[in-house]
């Protein structure tokens, strides 16, 4: 872990993921009636209360709208869902009027091109180990672990770290 991550990631207060090939591995199922569902890893599930715990916000910003990404976002505790945006810059601009933050102190973690405008504008811009290339090439670090395999928990437990929190996250299991 670079001492630049670390450092960029001490100021963090709302950490934003992305929902296909980020919390997912990228695939969509469809079945015969036209729903939907995707499979979440319980790694990243707990990475994310971790961070919430730590007294970091979180948000979602999807380019797809699902009633399964709803549902996992309730079962976490996340406050902030955007689904169905495309221009997640926007939704980024949005997000920090109301919760009156700067891009310095917001994190985010992609893996394709609707992604790259916020990655590469907030103080923590991270791709997933199986982003598209373009994307890794313009991030600021990239995951060990591809997006649905536990990127979400290293990206939280990084922040956790950079911020003097990740023992603490860990003694509270002991």
């Amino acid at each position: 872990m670079s001492s630049d991550l670390l450092q960029r990631g001490k100021n963090i207060k709302l950490a934003i993921f992305d929902v296909d090939g980020v919390l997912t591995d990228g695939r969509l199922y469809f079945l015969e009636d036209g729903s939907e569902f995707k499979t979440f890893n319980t790694l990243d599930g707990q990475g994310i209360k971790m961070l919430m715990a730590a007294g970091v916000q979180t948000a979602i910003i999807s380019g797809r709208k699902t009633p399964v990404v709803e549902r996992r976002a309730q079962n976490l505790g996340i406050a902030h869902l955007y689904q169905g945006r495309e221009d997640k810059l926007v939704v980024l601009d949005e997000l920090l009027g109301q919760l009156n933050l700067s891009y310095e102190q917001v994190a985010y973690l992609g893996d394709d091109l609707p992604d790259l405008p916020v990655i590469r504008r907030v103080g923590l811009g991270m791709a997933v180990a199986n982003a598209a290339a373009f994307v890794r090439e313009h991030a600021h670090g990239i995951t060990t672990a591809r997006g649905g395999e536990g990127a979400a928990r290293e990206f939280c437990e990084l922040i956790l770290r950079a911020q003097g929190s990740l023992e603490a996250a860990h003694a509270a299991y002991l």
